[in-house]
């Protein structure tokens, strides 16, 4: 495997707490939020607790304002934002992650050699994201990027 490393900086990390379990409730933040002009990147949403859930994603810092004036009337105020801006995502790649045991697990024990605060984890088949504090990152690209 020749994994390549690609950086991103200026990210802010929202997570929603205790939104309605609902794939509708989901869908409708997600509309009005492109209906903003804001692209989100990473996206977790956490298997609910009765009726109510956890939604994670990021948008760029520059979009902070814009999401916060939308976030923090959500569901009559209910839903608790939760926002932490200046963080970076470091995303490894490679196609022959696919069906290849264990490539998870060696960029979390370089993440973890260093001690490093891991924020969130999105992947798919060819890609392992992490988003870092900035504090952290060039900690744990050094660390990603030795064998």
């Amino acid at each position: 495997m020749q994994p390549t490393i690609a950086v991103c900086e200026d990210i802010t990390l929202i997570i929603l707490q205790n939104i309605p379990a609902s794939m509708t409730f989901v869908t409708e933040v997600f509309e009005t939020i492109a209906s903003m002009g804001i692209d989100v990147d990473m996206i977790s949403l956490t298997p609910p607790q009765s009726a109510r859930t956890n939604l994670s994603f990021t948008v760029s810092d520059d979009d902070l304002v814009k999401i916060l004036s939308y976030t923090s009337k959500l569901d009559s105020g209910t839903v608790k934002p939760v926002v932490s801006s200046g963080n970076c995502k470091i995303s490894i790649n490679d196609a022959g992650m696919e069906n290849c045991p264990g490539v998870a697990a060696e960029v979390f024990r370089k993440a973890a050699s260093v001690n490093a605060d891991i924020r969130l984890i999105t992947t798919s088949e060819a890609q392992i994201s992490l988003l870092v504090p900035k504090s952290d990152f060039d900690t744990i690209l050094e660390a990603l990027q030795n064998p």
